[in-house]
């Protein structure tokens, strides 16, 4: 991973040693915290694994069936 280097005011650096979890590095500590914010901002966000909501409404209890008879087109 490329290193990025972020200035903080000296209060904020404080703020996130003392926010720092035990075995936690400094870097991953402003990881998580930027990512906490992040998340508090946008609220709750679809992960990406979840499909785009094309395809039958009932995908999701007959995917099985639906994916046997794709095997079966080929």
């Amino acid at each position: 991973m490329a290193r990025r280097t972020v200035n903080l005011p000296d209060s904020v650096e404080a703020d996130v040693r003392e926010l720092t979890l035990e075995g936690e590095s400094f870097s991953a500590t402003v990881t998580r915290l930027l990512d906490e914010g992040m998340r508090a901002l946008r609220g709750p966000r679809k992960p990406s694994w979840i499909g785009s909501g094309e395809g039958p409404e009932d995908l999701g209890i007959n995917a099985e069936k639906y994916l046997r008879e794709l095997a079966d087109e080929r």
